[in-house]
């Protein structure tokens, strides 16, 4: 296993940096905010439009929280492990490509 290892060292940090930073590129941009108004979100408004004008009045009513503070703690300490994750596995892809492009000289003593 040692002998394969060697043998292949170069190809295996070159890959494992490539797949590291592709993983961290693909996570920055899956975990990026999202620009704009979905279209859930702009059914949902036109829903509550027309159903306030069913009622008779108008769209002011008290909207209820959707989600407890439980939740929200959760849904912020996901972020934060994922922005943690992007930037660990950015950073160690750039160490393994780093370190397969090191000069061999001190392996070949």
């Amino acid at each position: 296993m040692k002998e394969i290892f060697q043998k292949y060292k170069l190809l295996i940090f070159r890959s494992l940096g490539a797949l590291m930073l592709i993983v961290g590129v693909v996570a920055f941009f899956w975990s990026a905010p999202k620009e704009g108004i979905s279209e859930n979100e702009i059914a949902a408004a036109n829903v509550a439009r027309m159903e306030a004008s069913v009622r008779g009045g108008t769209s002011t009513t008290k909207k209820e929280p959707s989600a407890s503070k439980f939740v929200e703690e959760l849904k912020n300490a996901q972020e934060a492990q994922i922005q943690y994750f992007t930037i660990l596995s950015m950073i160690f892809g750039a160490l393994f490509l780093g370190y397969s492009f090191l000069s061999k000289n001190d392996s070949e003593k």
